[in-house]
């Protein structure tokens, strides 16, 4: 789920990818490959298909390592954590998120309900970030 809404963008006709603005700020935080940011990704950050796919790769493991650090022992089935991962990897947010602290509580009804309120980026809402926070609610559903 996450790789289709990310994409691989920016995809150069030497078949590097280059970094891209985010689409809510125009700037800062730069992006690139699957929706990968951090201080080493700015605008002129070029890298392979497969230094994109491995730092997926490594952020996964990290993002799912803090969201299941972030739900504890609450009851967690394999779609709410997929949800939560998506969530996290997209907003980094899952420690202060009203989202985890229903989920934690066992308010499930309630928490998902919360993934409609992360739409903003720039402070505008986006149609990409609608779409997928309704994909997320969805699969933490199932």
């Amino acid at each position: 789920m996450i790789k289709s809404f990310e994409g691989c963008a920016r995809l150069r006709r030497d078949g590097m990818i280059e970094a891209y603005p985010d689409p809510g700020t125009g700037g800062a935080p730069w992006t690139i490959g699957w929706g990968a940011t951090g201080p080493d990704i700015g605008p002129d950050t070029v890298w392979t298909k497969d230094q994109c796919d491995a730092r997926l790769e490594a952020d996964l493991k990290r993002y799912a390592a803090e969201v299941a650090a972030a739900v504890g022992d609450a009851p967690t089935t394999q779609g709410q954590f997929d949800a939560l991962v998506s969530f996290h990897y997209n907003t980094g947010a899952i420690q202060r998120a009203t989202l985890t602290r229903l989920h934690c509580a066992g308010r499930h009804d309630e928490a998902v309900l919360e993934f409609a309120r992360w739409k903003h980026a720039g402070g505008r809402v986006l149609k990409g970030l609608v779409r997928r926070r309704a994909a997320e609610a969805r699969l933490y559903r199932s």
